[in-house]
């Protein structure tokens, strides 16, 4: 049943996607900087209660209905649990940036590439190089297959709606509350630390099921020998561990300097082989979707022999 619940929300984002700011992400968004501004002192007890009154309250309500539903009709409960996927999953949710960008380098478009990774980061793409702007969006485009596809279909898996949906709203929790620290108390950061080690380690496995399906999808050997290598260097560890062996299974060299704005910003090397361009984006479009059919044909194989046992 789960497979035909994953298939039914994938196909449904597909034909028709919410896009990234929709109003159920941005309704969530909203409520977890409402429970920042109320709760945070600059504490870490502060943190989490709100960190638990964001995240435990829809994933307990959706747990029960979805055991509830299942005992009224099976449908009723592959319909509830589509949908609670539909919001908790989505390709469509990075892959327009993904793809504008792509298309925008391929004509010579450097400019308007550029502002559209502006938009894609909410941060200031500068003087970002046309092999700058090709590099920065693998990253992002890996980093996001993890977080909008691969980390939630895994908590699925294992417990089921609730689980996807606990996933996107602690990613949620941790981007809103990391981002928006308030500088006016003295330990601001207190209050933010439950919910990254909260994310931490609620992503630990989904990373490592990511790394190792684009080392599956890619060139294995390089993906393996950069994510033991070189991940560990990145700034934020479990990045890392996708980032490199993204760049590994992709053959092309991921982080370094960026120049923007007469600065340079010093980020460690990630993967092997030829810098970044416009191919090696396509080439991760194709790596992402090589994946997600290594993950749709495993569950398939779980399926049938969970039916025929």
């Amino acid at each position: 049943m789960k497979f035909i619940v994953l298939l039914t929300a994938l196909l449904l984002e597909q034909l028709r996607p919410l896009r990234e700011g929709n109003p159920v992400h941005a309704a969530f968004a909203r409520y977890a900087l409402f429970l920042q501004h109320h709760f945070d002192a600059g504490e870490w007890r502060q943190g989490v209660v709100a960190w638990l009154l964001a995240v435990a309250p829809l994933t307990l309500l959706v747990y029960a209905l979805e055991h509830v539903l299942w005992s009224i009709s099976a449908t009723l409960a592959w319909l509830f649990g589509a949908g609670v996927l539909y919001v908790a999953v989505g390709f469509r949710q990075f892959s327009n940036f993904f793809n504008k960008i792509n298309k925008l380098l391929n004509d010579g478009e450097v400019p308007a590439a550029r502002e559209q990774l502006r938009q894609w980061r909410n941060e200031d793409a500068g003087e970002l190089d046309a092999g700058a702007v090709a590099r920065v969006a693998i990253e992002l485009g890996l980093v996001q297959s993890h977080r909008n596809v691969f980390a939630p279909v895994a908590w699925f898996l294992v417990f089921g709606p609730a689980g996807a949906l606990l996933y996107r709203m602690a990613a949620v929790v941790h981007k809103q509350w990391h981002v928006g620290a308030r500088p006016e108390f003295a330990g601001a950061g207190e209050f933010a630390q439950f919910s990254a080690r909260a994310f931490a380690i609620i992503d630990w496995v989904p990373a490592r099921l990511t790394a190792a399906t684009f080392a599956a999808a890619g060139n294995f050997q390089d993906a393996v020998e950069c994510w033991r290598s070189q991940a560990a260097a990145w700034y934020d560890p479990l990045q890392g561990i996708i980032l490199a062996s993204g760049a590994g299974a992709l053959g092309v060299r991921l982080g370094g300097e960026l120049k923007e704005f007469d600065r340079i910003r010093y980020r460690p090397e990630l993967g092997t082989g030829d810098d970044a361009d416009a191919d090696y984006l396509a080439s991760a479009v194709g790596l992402v979707w090589r994946a997600m059919v290594i993950w749709m044909l495993l569950l398939v194989l779980v399926t049938i022999a969970h039916w025929v046992r």
